[in-house]
């Protein structure tokens, strides 16, 4: 089993190997950097929305516990 991550799509050496030369030709070689810090922030930044929202599930769980009568 691979541990690299674009297994999962069932995508070989071969195949990422491909993928990152047509991005290469269509960004440059000067744009890439650009582009990953972009995602880099889009990433960081959706992780950043998802642990609020979960915070905001676990804070009503907790009152829906209070508010609830003992059994």
């Amino acid at each position: 089993m691979s541990v690299f991550p674009l297994a999962i799509f069932g995508l070989g050496w071969g195949e990422i190997v491909l993928i990152a030369l047509v991005v290469l030709l269509l960004f440059g070689g000067k744009k890439i950097p650009e582009l990953m810090k972009g995602l880099g922030k889009g990433v960081r930044s959706f992780k950043e929305g998802m642990s609020k929202v979960e915070d905001e599930v676990d804070d009503i769980k907790r009152d829906l516990d209070k508010d609830e009568p003992s059994k």
